[in-house]
């Protein structure tokens, strides 16, 4: 199957930056659609951003919509997603998923493989 790992998670002040990184691994890395999620404790785990296996199309949230990007690197089988403008709000354990049966999705359930995540903490 595909693993994935997340990095780049931290602490940082509201209106700082933070750049996520997934590396995948174990499948094509380019026939994947991925997206990132967010669980804050006591929360449910909802949708940040997805791209596309073929990188032309991104979802965004409304709440991240004009902060965060989603990229992704073929060459490197791995997706980024560059956050600025952090406000607290966004604290979370932000998960990376592929999926290998849609083009794109912001669904939790059409994401069938999932990081263990990576803890971005913005203080106020």
């Amino acid at each position: 199957q595909v693993q994935l790992v997340e990095s780049g998670g931290g602490l940082v002040q509201a209106g700082g930056s933070l750049r996520l990184s997934c590396a995948a691994s174990g499948r094509t890395f380019s026939t994947a659609a991925m997206a990132w999620f967010r669980q804050a404790p006591g929360k449910e785990r909802e949708f940040v951003a997805a791209i596309s296996r073929s990188d032309t199309t991104a979802r965004y949230a409304d709440v991240v919509k004009g902060r965060f990007t989603i990229s992704r690197d073929n060459a490197k089988s791995t997706v980024y997603l560059q956050m600025n403008s952090l406000k607290p709000e966004d604290t979370a354990a932000y998960h990376c998923a592929a999926t290998f049966v849609y083009q794109i999705s912001t669904t939790y359930a059409a994401y069938k493989y999932w990081g263990q995540g990576t803890q971005v903490t913005v203080s106020s």
